[in-house]
């Protein structure tokens, strides 16, 4: 069943647990990969392109006449797919160059969107040849998305290895990040805060469950927010502290980290005592929302102790 596109605000827009951190992390290898990329030649490994309608032609037409190319079509900061965005990245990296992922965001980019048909996000396509084509839509479960591209390189005659087998197999999720996880699912957020407390009593260094209740900390403080009109007022009346904290969650929850930081760090280099204080505790707790090693983190961590002494 395909994906519905949802309104910002809700769950489907908080702040993913590990979304952040793979996304640097596939955004590091893209960068070790080189301007060559994934079909730069015997051996290269796979990149995700992030492609825009500017690059659409060369990045994904051109490019399919000496490699094939899947085009995810989907929208980053949508948590109920990002799963599927990581599958794909997966199942690129194993194919070695065999074929090339490229990624694009509909939402930021709705001239494409609107050029691809779309009904459904994330929808795939291959492009072969120079040749455009619909695959499916929704996102499916690994071991279906393995079977349905199979099927389609087996149709063009190219053979892809299987993966590796992994030494060990993971260990099971804790119980509670399980319970949060599905309270967050339903939209319970009293649920999901008890289960990330309860790990984090257990596990006071649990990253997902800090990071998961700072996620639920800022869908409780922005779920009845106008963000139309918070941003506006922010903009005009930078000495109310309130209104300048309500903005900064709000940037955070819509992506817009390094944004919400470079706010309250320039409210704490504006005020003193008690409010400067309050923002910068506040901030500490969106870092919280994200991994530690984030570099958006460590910039504002230095911003920060700057702005203070």
């Amino acid at each position: 069943m395909a994906a519905e596109f949802s309104r910002p605000g809700s769950l489907y827009g908080a702040i993913d647990l590990g979304a952040r951190k793979q996304a640097l992390e596939a955004q590091a290898r893209r960068e070790a990969a080189g301007p060559g990329g994934a079909g730069a030649g015997a051996g290269a490994s796979s990149t995700v392109l992030e492609v825009t309608s500017a690059t659409f032609n060369d990045d994904v037409v051109e490019r399919s006449l000496t490699v094939p190319v899947i085009v995810e079509a989907t929208v980053r900061r949508a948590e109920q797919v990002q799963q599927f965005s990581n599958i794909m990245e997966k199942l690129a990296a194993e194919a070695g160059g065999a074929w090339v992922l490229a990624r694009v965001d509909v939402e930021a980019d709705p001239q494409l969107a609107q050029a691809l048909r779309m009904r459904a996000v994330p929808t795939v396509y291959l492009a072969f040849q120079g040749q455009l084509m619909p695959l499916f839509e929704g996102p499916l479960p690994e071991a279906q998305l393995r079977q349905a591209l199979a099927q389609v390189f087996e149709q063009l005659g190219i053979e892809l290895s299987a993966p590796e087998e992994t030494a060990e197999a993971e260990p099971p999720a804790d119980p509670d990040l399980l319970a949060a996880e599905a309270a967050m699912d339903q939209g319970d957020l009293d649920a999901a805060a008890a289960a990330y407390q309860r790990l984090l009593a257990r596990s006071p260094a649990n990253e997902a469950a800090r990071i998961g209740l700072a996620g639920v900390g800022l869908l409780r403080r922005t779920q009845h927010l106008d963000e139309a009109d918070v941003l506006r007022r922010a903009a005009t009346d930078t000495a109310d502290v309130d209104l300048q904290l309500q903005a900064a969650d709000l940037e955070m929850m819509n992506g817009k980290v390094d944004e919400a930081f470079d706010r309250l760090i320039g409210v704490v280099r504006r005020t003193r005592e008690g409010d400067r204080d309050r923002v910068r505790v506040h901030l500490l707790g969106l870092f919280d929302a994200l991994p530690a090693d984030d570099p958006s983190v460590s910039r504002a961590r230095r911003a920060l102790a700057s702005a203070l002494f």
